[in-house]
């Protein structure tokens, strides 16, 4: 794996930007995404740190992940294929492990287990700091050093490892930022005594929503660092526009029909697909169902419960493609069958589906969760419609909009596709970040 001898075509070294994704350990990314670190390292392309690095590399930049494992003894460097990116994984701490059965709950009983009830007031104590526990801080700042890092990236500032990798500065003696991408609020108690001494301690935050550029304003005030307003990128060479009868032929969908879409990963709740079902099942009652098909892609712990209320409805007009597609190009051929793209979630942060969407020039009716209002434009910019999350009357509204009106449809599309590769392009962000990351 190369890391710090990284080197660009004209033979000086490019500098090295570390990313530590969300979450203690590895696993809990893998997991429930029934990957393993193999097939993680060799083909998986299903998040936006990925094209973090994709955009980094257009500006002569390279990447590589830090990631932490309960399973792994000694530190292992991999690469991840399909990006070039170096992966560093980096053991647990030994009491982290030990200890925390699971790290991400709330009380003693969660974080340690049942058989840590008779010892709840001893290990009250030990839940508060436990967090904090689970970053290797010595061994972090040693490969951080030996690998030749310039600056640390940490997945949302609303968590504990990003803290450390702030306080613990004198040590490894490297710049360290924040990227908000959905996590804006504190789960455990001392976040609250460290959290303001980390965020205006760091060096600087990217942040694309401009309502949770406001939330930190207001919940730190003086001392919010600086904040970059940089949004998720997107290769929009690979997502784009394509003849939408092809692929219509290829996934066997009606060539007369019009289609929204929507991709991603099934979590009922927190992306709203109980809601969109049921704007769906509204849409339906007001028009001809077989001119109207709703094409959903994606795998979660939630498919069957998708299933139930597809069937609890008896939508024959919906399309289940029950399997997470991580190949951009046969992603984007299901986009590009599609007239209209849909998302209801219920809370994100700054989503990269319906960027995909808009790359590929589909107009976007969406939800106003997180930072959908800002990706979507308005005003010459307006990408689509967004709509009050959980109103499944408004959401149908919108759809029907679009999807009853081919020439508007189309003209939004023109400015999604413009959008998006003026904004979201790789070469776009990859330029903002440098700046901000490294100058």
């Amino acid at each position: 794996m190369e890391s710090s001898e990284q080197r660009s075509g004209s033979g000086a070294k490019r500098p090295l930007v570390a990313l530590l994704p969300w979450g203690f350990a590895i696993e809990d990314f893998l997991d429930p995404n029934g990957l393993t670190l193999d097939t993680f390292c060799r083909s998986f392309r299903g998040s936006w740190m990925f094209s973090y690095a994709d955009a980094l590399r257009t500006a002569e930049v390279e990447t590589i992940f830090v990631c932490f494992s309960r399973t792994v003894k000694t530190v292992v460097r991999r690469t991840h294929e399909p990006t070039g990116a170096g992966v560093l994984i980096l053991p647990l701490p030994r009491v982290f492990r030990t200890l925390a059965r699971d790290p991400y709950g709330r009380t003693v009983r969660q974080m340690f287990g049942r058989r840590a009830a008779p010892a709840t007031p001893l290990l009250a104590p030990v839940k508060v700091v436990l967090p904090y526990l689970s970053t290797p801080v010595r061994l972090l700042a040693r490969e951080l050093q030996r690998e030749g890092v310039a600056s640390v990236l940490c997945q949302e500032y609303e968590f504990p490892r990003f803290d450390i990798c702030v306080l613990s500065k004198p040590l490894h003696r490297l710049r360290v930022f924040g990227v908000f991408q959905g996590s804006d609020y504190r789960r455990w108690r001392l976040e609250r005594l460290v959290r303001p001494r980390a965020i205006s301690r760091c060096d600087g935050l990217i942040v694309g929503p401009a309502a949770e550029v406001e939330r930190v304003a207001e919940l730190y005030g003086t001392a919010a660092p600086k904040i970059a307003r940089i949004l998720n990128p997107v290769d929009v060479d690979v997502f784009r526009p394509t003849d939408r009868q092809a692929a219509r032929r290829r996934l066997g969908l009606p060539a007369g029909a019009r289609i929204a879409v929507w991709h991603g990963r099934v979590e009922l709740p927190k992306k709203g697909l109980d809601v969109l079902v049921e704007s769906w099942a509204e849409l339906t009652r007001r028009q001809n169902a077989a001119e109207r098909v709703l094409l959903l892609v994606g795998d979660g712990e939630d498919a069957s419960r998708l299933e139930t209320e597809i069937r609890r409805r008896d939508l024959d007009n919906v399309v289940f493609v029950n399997r997470m597609i991580h190949d951009p190009h046969e992603l984007r051929t299901y986009l590009g069958a599609a007239d209209v793209y849909v998302i209801a979630s219920r809370h994100e942060g700054l989503a990269v589906a319906p960027i995909e969407a808009m790359a590929c020039g589909l107009p976007v009716v969406a939800s106003g969760a997180g930072g959908m209002a800002d990706i979507v434009g308005s005003g010459v910019a307006e990408a689509g419609i967004v709509v009050p999350p959980e109103d499944p009357v408004a959401l149908a509204g919108a759809l029907h909009e679009l999807l009853a009106d081919d020439v508007r449809s189309s003209s939004l599309g023109a400015v999604a596709r413009r959008r998006a590769v003026e904004e979201f392009s790789l070469e776009v962000v990859g330029a903002a970040l440098r700046q901000f990351l490294l100058v």
